[in-house]
């Protein structure tokens, strides 16, 4: 699992950095925080977003449900997706700090 998310965030990674004429390690850090972001959001129970659902549900039929807590459930998935972003951070500071030559040189 862990390599299947590697690779689905590779790609995305690829694409875009087709997409915006860019090398693939200047964009690597921010697809693999966005998409960090996103299997936190959906990985996870609870919480503010639970809330907003209980409200709704109070609202248009008048029962109501005792608010859940938040919990946040790390799996291989969410693991794989850090150690991407970690991966991409190292390349960006090396990439910023003149350690990576810029494209052309």
């Amino acid at each position: 699992m862990i390599t299947v998310t590697i690779a689905i965030e590779a790609a995305i990674t690829f694409f875009a950095a087709n997409k915006f004429s860019v090398r693939f390690i200047e964009v690597m850090f921010f697809i693999g925080l966005a998409c960090t972001i996103i299997i936190y959001y959906f990985s996870s129970s609870g919480g503010r977003s639970s809330e907003i659902r209980s409200t709704q549900l109070r609202g248009e039929t008048g029962y109501f449900q005792k608010s859940e807590p938040f919990v946040f459930k790390r799996g291989p998935v969410f693991n794989a997706s850090i150690l991407y972003l970690l991966i991409g951070l190292l390349l960006f500071i090396l990439l910023i700090s003149g350690v990576i030559p810029p494209a052309g040189n």
